[in-house]
Formats: structure tokens, sequence, C-alpha cells
């Protein structure tokens, strides 16, 4: 390969394989292989948090990605960037909730470090569509091409190796929030470069009119559809927003793989009341 076009370096007819690497071109995705794997991928929303430590937090926690919220957060694209380098080095996956659709919100957060995108408010097969350019590398789409990224450890690698590589381990997950999108949901499921289609259950009340009824039959037969979709289409199907130990079991039972367990402010708000009122239920003599 002498000559060859390299991803943020110098032409070069060899690969530089980092330490705990057997190659380049390999990139562990740990979200992304539990996936394929028929297995729970397990994630956790991160609002508050803005600092990298969060990531080996939630690794030793027992979570499976981040889900590093841009859209309902006053976090910077910085602190993503950041936490999703921090993230990859620790073995959990870095995912970032962009805020809208614009393809520099994809490409920005990605070219950070991330390992995936959710995209919100996904109602039609032309969004998706879009997404799946901005998103991917040329053939399957138009994202631009920077040099030396992350997720390859800014290492020096022929081009086509690393927009394979990052290709094919960058999930791309499209939340699913409307009636409009779970009447297109097949539709939507089968776009080439679609990974999950991730419903967010309030929105989605909101939108059919039972705002916080999770177990409503409505909403049953909605996330029905979008089980159905994904598994017609050879896709993931995901759900956050339900975090009733009853509902998520029977919602995993009905074959939601990959699940929002939950966010940071929540987990600090939970444990914080329990401590709080466990002590101020002590006698004082």
């Amino acid at each position: 390969m002498a000559g060859a076009a390299t991803l943020g370096g110098a032409s070069s007819g060899s690969v530089t394989i980092p330490r705990g690497r057997s190659a380049l071109t390999r990139i562990e995705n740990v979200a992304k292989n539990r996936l394929d794997n028929g297995d729970l991928a397990i994630g956790v929303g991160l609002r508050q948090a803005r600092t990298v430590d969060i990531a080996k937090l939630m690794k030793t926690a027992g979570f499976d990605w981040l889900f590093i919220d841009q859209e309902h957060s006053s976090s910077s694209l910085d602190n993503a960037a950041d936490i999703s380098c921090a993230a990859q080095d620790a073995g959990i996956t870095p995912i970032v909730r962009v805020p809208g659709i614009e393809h520099y919100h994809a490409a920005k957060a990605l070219d950070g470090g991330a390992q995936g995108i959710v995209v919100p408010h996904v109602d039609s097969v032309d969004v998706a569509e879009a997404m799946v350019q901005h998103s991917r590398y040329p053939p399957i789409g138009k994202r631009s091409v920077v040099g030396r990224l992350p997720q390859l450890d800014f290492a020096s690698t022929p081009l086509g190796e690393a927009a394979a590589a990052v290709n094919a381990s960058t999930l791309l997950i499209l939340m699913i929030e409307s009636a409009q999108a779970i009447d297109d949901a097949e539709k939507i499921a089968r776009v080439p470069g679609v990974d999950v289609l991730l419903v967010g259950a309030n929105d989605l009340s909101m939108e059919l009119g039972i705002p916080g009824d999770l177990d409503h039959a409505l909403m049953v037969e909605a996330l029905s559809k979008v089980v159905a979709a994904c598994r017609s289409a050879g896709i993931h199907p995901g759900l956050g927003g339900v975090y009733r130990q009853d509902l998520i079991e029977r919602y995993v039972d009905m074959g939601f793989r990959m699940i929002l367990a939950g966010s940071d402010l929540s987990l600090m708000l939970d444990a914080g009341k329990a401590s709080a009122s466990a002590i101020r239920s002590l006698p004082v003599g």
C-alpha cells in the first residue's frame, strides 16, 4: 500500500498498531458487540456530569454505554468529546444525543470521539437517510474526512481502512417519538446504515395523548410495532424513558435490547433521598 492516502498523516505503506490492539482496522464498541450478540446493552444518561471520571464510574456500576445528552443538557460539546475519549479507553461506549439533524451536529460529535449518535425526533425516511449521509463515510454516506480520529488512537491509518473501521463500529440510533414515526417505523428501520430505533417513551406518550402512561394499551401497541419493524429490518430496538422495573421487564420480554436505564440526575436524587431519609428517621436522644 505504498503511497496510499492515510487518515491524518503522510503517505505510508504501514499501519501503526497501538499497544493493546491487534489491528487498527478493528475498533471495539462494547454496546454494539452486545447488541450484535443478542444481549442487552444497558445505558445511562449524562446530564449533570462534566468530568471524564464519570466514564470509569459508570463502567464500574455495570453500564455498557453512556447517553451523553446534548439535547436536554447545558453540557458543552467539549465536555462530550472529553468524556467520549475517556469512555472508549475505560471500556464503555460513548454515545452522544445530538441536538438536531444538521450535518455538523453529527460530524462534531463523531469527530470528537463518540462511537455513536442518537438523533431525536426522527419522523420520516427522509430524515433517516440524511442522518446516514451525515454519519457514515463513503460509500455508505457522505461524512467528511478529518485527520487522526480518537477512535483510532490518533494513529495514522490508510484512509480506506480507517473509514471502513469507523463505519463498522459506529452506531446510528434514531429516536422514534411520535405517532407519525410509529406509522413509518418499518420504512425508517429499513434505511441502510441505521442500527437502532430507540423509542423515546415520554415524548411518545405525550404525542399519543397519554402523558406518562407508559403501560397504556396505545403505548404497548406502538412499542410492539417498533420491535416488529426492527426485527423485519435486522436492526435493534431500543427504549428510553421507562424506569419502572416491572415495565422494563415487560418490554425486554417484548424484544427491546438497547435499554436506557436512567440518568446521573435520577441516580443521584434517588440515592440522595434514600440516604437523607434513612438518617433523618433516626431517633435523636
